[in-house]
């Protein structure tokens, strides 16, 4: 089934639903009004349709293999890549003054979704650069910056980021790469690094890889770590790739999914490294990617669920089973139900997702502390909820299949293993739901009070007019509120037990708040329908989640090891 990309529900949710005319509005921004907006994704739209959708089969058929130490990529990846590059896709948000095209962010986001519901596997290579690419931008010296952006920007280079140890996995702390000084502003980078996305390829003149390492002072703990870049190839005086770095891969992971994207361990023997940031303040400058990439991740998830829905859609179309009044198993109470489903949660997530890169945006066009705050909230959400979104509607989209989803030709399986490890790298989602009741409640809930605020004064305008879908949403936000509070009053420690039901159940209610505006501005149609079947069927499932997120932590605590091997 080709993917198509969904244009028209994109324009709707930017101009009905998440508020792009404040970025538009900016003098940032002012350029990315949304008729161009428009344009440029009706483009690349044309190149995820026409150039990676094609590709998702070679990927999974014809993966990637080490060959005498090359990485050798699947069939038309290179090709696909050079399109992605050419066309300046790989860099639509970098800054202009490194060649990027200084888009904002929700564009992006869009862009990254089609190449994720056309390829999962390629667009995870561009991913990681656009995350690199903010990270020097953000941390690095002038001098790194004017070396090393413009052939990333360009995309004749490419980035990975370097975190993961074999004893080290979501415990980054306890990493035990070693950077020690060379006498001449370089370190000698020794460890190995495992889960690296891209670690090498076939088609980049150069592979750029942020490496978390310890200098010999650093601290043990997170404290102690610093940042440094590692090229493949040391650009010689003109900035060309040169020398052979002393770095390789030792080899691909045999994994689920992805098949088309190398996911490398790494062994850095000596390597020459450039130390991005000050000195043991590596965190902070790997964040900045880490930040980007969790929403891409979030995004990567909502384009694959995109293309599984599609695909059971044109399925449930043309099958006949058994008497129907639509003449396929369309017709079928509960296959509408599954696909009902599964595009009412595709648009709450990609809401949820577009809203972060509006924060994100606004933030960045007018340095507002407000945006700050909405960002970092929403984070978490957008990856988790995203990234599940994906898992539950590729799932979804096998059953309407029936048994022939069980059956690899029919290419629904292939959705469900290339997104199912969206929900553990780049921060997983248990980390995502601690993160939202630890690190993003040390406000006192202020940030979500605020966003709560918004979503009930925004539900009692809808009285008027849609009394039956806006009270329900008012109702919820309320009871997330009473949740919210309850766990503030908690010692942080407490609230983890509930932390991954409390953030489902806070991704219902986002998504309710979504789906009553879309409907507003739909008032009778598609919108206003989908919008019934989300608040009256999905957000109900909001009460079983906040009260599990809310029950006695001793449930939890109290149970022993013995309890769970017996």
């Amino acid at each position: 089934m080709p993917y198509r990309a969904p244009l028209e529900s994109y324009m709707k949710l930017l101009n009905d639903v998440v508020g792009y005319d404040q970025v538009a509005g900016t003098g940032r921004f002012a350029e990315a009004t949304p008729d161009t907006v428009a344009a440029i994704l009706g483009e690349a739209g044309k190149l995820c349709e026409e150039v990676l959708s094609p590709l998702q089969r070679n990927g999974d058929l014809d993966p990637a293999r080490l060959e005498n130490g090359v990485v050798r990529t699947s069939k038309g990846f290179a090709e696909g890549y050079r399109a992605l590059a050419e066309g300046g896709w790989i860099a639509t948000s970098a800054p202009e003054a490194y060649g990027g095209m200084g888009l904002p962010l929700t564009v992006t986001t869009l862009v990254n979704e089609m190449e994720s519901g056309a390829c999962l596997a390629l667009q995870l290579n561009p991913l990681m650069t656009q995350g690199q690419i903010d990270a020097l931008d953000h941390h690095a010296s002038d001098e790194i910056k004017a070396l090393y952006l413009p052939h990333l920007v360009s995309g004749a280079w490419s980035g990975t980021m370097n975190l993961t140890e074999p004893q080290a996995g979501s415990d980054v702390g306890a990493l035990t790469t070693k950077a020690e000084p060379n006498g001449d502003g370089t370190y000698a980078i020794t460890g190995q690094k495992i889960y690296i996305s891209w670690g090498d390829n076939d088609f980049t003149e150069n592979v750029c890889h942020l490496v978390l390492a310890r200098l010999p002072d650093g601290v043990p703990g997170t404290k102690g770590i610093s940042l440094f870049l590692v090229p493949k190839l040391i650009p010689d005086a003109d900035g060309r790739p040169g020398v052979a770095n002393s770095l390789k891969v030792v080899s691909l992971e045999h994994k689920v999914g992805l098949h088309g994207s190398p996911t490398c361990v790494m062994s850095y023997e000596g390597a020459t490294g450039w130390l991005i940031g000050a000195p043991h303040d590596g965190m902070r400058a790997m964040f900045t990617m880490m930040n980007n990439a969790r929403l891409g991740v979030g995004v990567q998830g909502i384009g694959v669920a995109e293309g599984a829905y599609q695909h059971a859609l044109a399925y449930a179309q043309e099958r006949t089973q058994g008497r129907s009044p639509e003449g396929s198993i369309i017709g079928h109470a509960d296959v509408r139900r599954m696909l009902a489903t599964m595009k009412a949660e595709i648009h709450a997530a990609r809401a949820i997702a577009l809203s972060l890169a509006v924060a994100i945006d606004m933030e960045r066009a007018t340095g507002g502390a407000e945006w700050r705050a909405r960002a970092a909230l929403l984070t978490p959400i957008a990856k988790a909820f995203g990234t599940e979104t994906g898992i539950r509607v590729s799932n979804t989209g096998m059953q309407v299949f029936g048994g022939m989803g069980y059956v690899e030709e029919s290419g629904a399986a292939q959705y469900l293993r290339d997104v199912r490890v969206t929900a553990i790298y780049e921060g997983t989602n248990g980390i995502q739901a601690m993160d939202l009741v630890g690190r993003k409640m040390m406000d006192g809930g202020e940030a979500i009070h605020a966003l709560l605020d918004e979503i009930e004064t925004s539900a009692e305008a809808a009285r008027a007019t849609l009394p039956g879908l806006a009270e329900p949403v008012w109702q919820a936000a309320e009871s997330l509120r009473e949740t919210t509070e309850a766990l503030v009053a908690r010692d942080p420690a407490a609230r983890f037990g509930g932390a991954v039901p409390y953030l489902m159940g806070f991704a219902h209610v986002l998504g309710a708040h979504f789906h009553l505006r879309a409907a507003l501005a739909d008032p009778g149609g598609p919108g206003e329908r989908l919008a019934a079947f989300y608040i009256r069927r999905l957000l109900p499932a909001h009460i079983g989640l906040l009260g599990e997120a809310k029950a006695d932590p001793a449930s939890l605590r109290d149970l022993r090891t013995e309890d769970l091997v017996a």
